[in-house]
């Protein structure tokens, strides 16, 4: 026998109950409750009224966000981090401790909090403002 010669067997059609005959009233659905009713189907995740499985996972300690918030840095910040004229980078960021280790992961962005008269650039990666922009003045 070749499996291009196998045959699938005959689908069996839902059983009808109820419809006269010896099983009597309940016709076989038991007595009462949701699932004796006419019509009747109950959610697969429906758990009886208590916090079904997912929303009871909601609460587990130590649940992590997928994406990490970034993090937010003034111009204020930069000011007193960096001197006139220098790049602004992550790794330089991290180094100076104006910003933890996992803003590497993470991402940084610039907003427009405080005034600087120094000449400084925004490395990649780092993210700003339209009003940054014009401080700092960047062309994008």
């Amino acid at each position: 026998m070749q499996i291009h010669q196998l045959t699938l067997p005959a689908k069996k059609s839902p059983k009808r109950i109820g419809r006269g005959g010896k099983r009597g009233t309940t016709s076989g659905k038991g007595t009462k409750g949701q699932k004796a009713r006419s019509g009747a189907s109950v959610d697969p995740l429906f758990e009886g009224g208590r916090s079904t499985f997912t929303e009871r996972l909601k609460k587990v300690r130590g649940k992590k966000a997928v994406n990490l918030k970034k993090y937010t840095i003034t111009i204020k910040a930069l000011d007193k981090a960096f001197n006139d004229g220098e790049t602004v980078t992550v790794a330089l960021l991290v180094e100076r401790k104006v910003v933890t280790k996992k803003a590497i992961k993470a991402g940084v962005k610039v907003v427009a909090t405080g005034t600087t008269k120094k000449k400084l650039t925004l490395g990649g990666g780092i993210l700003f403002s339209e009003s940054v922009a014009k401080i700092l003045d960047i062309k994008a």
